[in-house]
């Protein structure tokens, strides 16, 4: 009887040890995540965000990606709801970047990036001004020379009202000796919103993130007038601002934001996994193609930036007018 226990609890033992080890040699189980994109489809923010959860899920690091898109005001109504309605939900992304620094002080947004935890800074690109092939406007020295006969004859069109395309614009018309008061600038929802009003030329000049028109513009169905690079990109022929005398040059970055209240082990986590998808052959791919610059800056350093961010675009909303000293 006693060999009879003896055996039995060998077995019992030897039965938890092998599943044990069994779990530990089971892969971990891909989470699911939810990626607040603060705009409409379409944009530059829409695409980024997408293309996140397409790399995160062709990795293998996220079984299913949510994504949300919730505009208006310039990402703030979508900052809010990542703030206000998934505090310490450590699975709950956001889109944002340089635009968004800029609107919560344009439109005095009651919640600041400051109560999101920052995660990662990923690509950036460069603002192109375009116009339809049907414009008389053939360079920028045409654009300059309209808007100094008339400023409100000329509308500047771009997305998010206090975001990069106004804030590249409103540099522009500074640059130039123009007055931000006569600054007639037309704010859409959506980057495909700013494409058919430039195309159909119901606005001046469109502004935009590179990608957003590359396209068109190969196509013969825009006209690029500049790019606001510092020097002309490698297979681009599009002139830049300095080259034309227009002393501006401009970078849009973009990243990922966590929700408030999330514990450090659930931001670490979050930083792991967007860290593996930056090196994964997908996104790699996938920054090649919509011709991004890579950005890539992560954790406490993207905090950091984030926070030297916002007093720098501050002093650039408040020169260029578009909030109160």
């Amino acid at each position: 009887m006693t060999k009879t226990l003896s055996m039995r609890r060998w077995i019992t033992g030897a039965a938890v040890a092998l599943g044990t080890l069994a779990s530990l040699a089971a892969p971990a189980q891909a989470a699911d995540y939810k990626i607040i994109v603060p705009a409409a489809p379409g944009g530059g923010w829409d695409q980024l965000g997408r293309a996140v959860g397409q790399s995160m899920q062709g990795a293998k690091l996220a079984e299913r990606v949510q994504i949300i898109n919730v505009g208006g005001a310039g990402g703030t109504i979508g900052l809010a709801q990542l703030i206000n309605s998934n505090k310490g939900d450590g699975n709950a992304m956001m889109i944002t970047g340089k635009g968004m620094v800029s609107a919560v002080f344009i439109n005095k947004s009651p919640v600041t990036m400051t109560q999101a935890t920052p995660i990662a800074r990923l690509t950036g690109e460069y603002e192109v001004l375009v116009v339809s092939t049907a414009s008389k406007l053939q360079t920028m020295a045409d654009l300059v020379a309209m808007y100094k006969a008339n400023p409100g004859n000329v509308s500047w069109g771009g997305g998010l009202a206090g975001g990069v395309d106004q804030l590249t614009a409103g540099m522009i018309v500074q640059a130039i000796g123009g007055e931000l008061g006569k600054f007639n600038y037309v704010a859409f929802n959506s980057g495909g919103e700013v494409l058919a009003q430039t195309m159909g030329g119901h606005i001046t000049v469109g502004l935009g993130g590179y990608n957003e028109y590359a396209a068109q513009i190969t196509a013969g169905k825009l006209r690029a007038l500049a790019i606001t690079a510092p020097k002309r990109l490698a297979g681009v022929n599009t002139p830049t601002l300095k080259e034309q005398g227009i002393d501006v040059e401009f970078v849009n970055w973009r990243g990922l934001m966590a929700a408030p209240g999330i514990s450090d082990a659930q931001r670490q986590a979050l930083v792991k996994a967007v860290s593996d998808m930056v090196k994964s052959d997908g996104w790699k791919a996938t920054v090649k193609k919509n011709e991004w610059l890579d950005l890539y800056m992560a954790g406490d350093e993207f905090k950091t930036y984030v926070e030297a961010e916002q007093k720098t675009v501050l002093k650039t909303v408040t020169d260029l007018g578009l909030v109160k000293k």
